[in-house]
């Protein structure tokens, strides 16, 4: 019997894993968390009992290298003590890590109170906890909206929700017809209706340039944007908060599939009609072969599992994954990030959060004459290089002139030295 491991447990993951079963394979599924879901199905576990019942789950494990199909694990959670060592061989292996949202810098984000729409939405959803009583949500994308309705159900007043995008760019991609093609309308209504009953104003072509405050944001600064995303001068209006959400996208987490050797295209991993990567053995779906969303990420999944197992995807998986990868690309076009957008900073805003790398600092290793390239780069300025490995600054780091190299690292995910010394697996 095929043995498929599948790294991942989120709508890519999940809709692998049944799809694996269904053709016959032996199926392991692994995730960090403790719960399976993803960012999207949290909170709703109880779902995916029966699937994972029919595999082998393993909860709260992290895969910290790869060699090839060689899957080397950490199980137990990541800040315990007493991990578990373990690796796993099997015949094929589907990789569904997903993305994280991306932010970009402005002054004042890193103020305490300025959350990531994700971390947000990961609070209401998972804890119940609403990340302030006067929330403004802003960014780009129809994720804006889920988090918003997630922040309201839970309490939270929100003042407003602000899309940067003008609505001439939003319109060219996204239509009540590719709603509708995708499956979309029902979503769209009911987040329409969720902001009308609370009187929560949503606005197009307006973002957050700034955050201000002493001990937390008090304030954001929103101004009207053009759809590069630089400022009109004198429509900047300031809005009293105690909590801001910000989300500008997101960006893929392909540091296994790097790991493993596979090709990227653009920072995403390159997949064939199968979602077979460049390594044998080896599929990826999800965000990290392109950000289309819950059903994008399911779709491929579904492909890639019965793929994994050594099995043809028929005509009616392929046309539906191809149905949803469309209507992603229209999303992209309708919810771009807009080049101007380092129009907002200032020479001291700070760009690498963990190293506290500032704009100026960054735009002047950037143009020197000796400029040594993006590796070098990031080794002078130290962007990129802190605790989060360039998770929250990188993408933004390397629209700054600071390069997008994805490198391989033996070992992907922080492992303490005891554990890399055991000298043998853990049962």
């Amino acid at each position: 019997m095929t043995h498929v491991v599948i790294v991942g447990a989120g709508p890519a993951g999940l809709a692998a894993a049944g799809h694996a079963l269904a053709a016959g394979a032996h199926v392991t599924v692994l995730d960090q968390a403790d719960a399976p879901g993803g960012q999207y199905h949290r909170g709703a576990s109880h779902r995916f009992e029966g699937l994972l019942a029919r595999c082998a789950w393993w909860p709260e494990s992290t895969v910290w290298a790869l060699e090839g199909r060689r899957v080397h694990v950490l199980r137990g959670p990541a800040d315990g003590t007493d991990r578990r060592r373990r690796t796993l061989e099997p015949d094929a292996l589907v990789l569904a890590t997903g993305a994280h949202d991306r932010v970009l810098p402005f002054p004042g984000w890193q103020l305490p109170g300025v959350f990531t729409a994700g971390a947000a939405q990961a609070l209401a959803k998972g804890e119940g906890v609403a990340v302030g009583r006067r929330v403004l949500v802003a960014g780009a994308g129809p994720f804006l909206l889920p988090v918003a309705a997630s922040v309201l159900d839970v309490g939270a007043g929100i003042a407003a929700v602000l899309e940067a995008n003008p609505a001439r760019t939003v319109l060219r991609g996204w239509s009540w017809r590719a709603a509708a093609h995708a499956g979309k309308v029902t979503e769209l209504v009911r987040y329409a209706g969720t902001l009308a009953r609370h009187r929560v104003p949503y606005r197009l072509g307006r973002a957050v340039v700034e955050a201000r405050g002493d001990d937390r944001v008090r304030e954001a600064v929103t101004a009207r944007v053009r759809a590069d995303w630089s400022v009109v001068p004198g429509t900047e209006r300031t809005c009293e908060v105690d909590a801001l959400c910000v989300g500008h996208g997101f960006v893929p987490q392909p540091e296994l599939a790097v790991a493993a050797g596979c090709v990227l295209d653009g920072g995403f991993v390159r997949v064939g009609d199968d979602q077979r990567t460049s390594v044998d053995g080896v599929f990826a779906a999800g965000e990290i072969t392109g950000i289309g969303g819950a059903g994008a990420a399911a779709a491929e999944g579904a492909v890639a599992g019965w793929a994994a197992a050594g099995r043809t995807p028929d005509r009616t998986l392929l046309e539906r994954r191809d149905r949803t990868r469309a209507f992603a690309r229209r999303l992209a076009a309708a919810h771009p990030v807009g080049g101007a957008w380092p129009g907002w900073l200032r020479e001291d805003t700070v760009v690498c959060r963990c190293e506290e790398t500032t704009y100026g600092e960054l735009k002047t290793a950037v143009t020197h004459p000796t400029a040594p390239g993006p590796h070098a780069l990031k080794l002078g300025t130290r962007a990129g290089l802190g605790p989060c490995q360039g998770r929250m600054c990188g993408a933004s780091v390397a629209d700054l002139g600071g390069g997008a190299e994805r490198h391989h690292r033996p070992i992907a995910q922080p492992i303490r030295l005891g554990e890399l010394a055991e000298p043998k697996e853990n049962p």
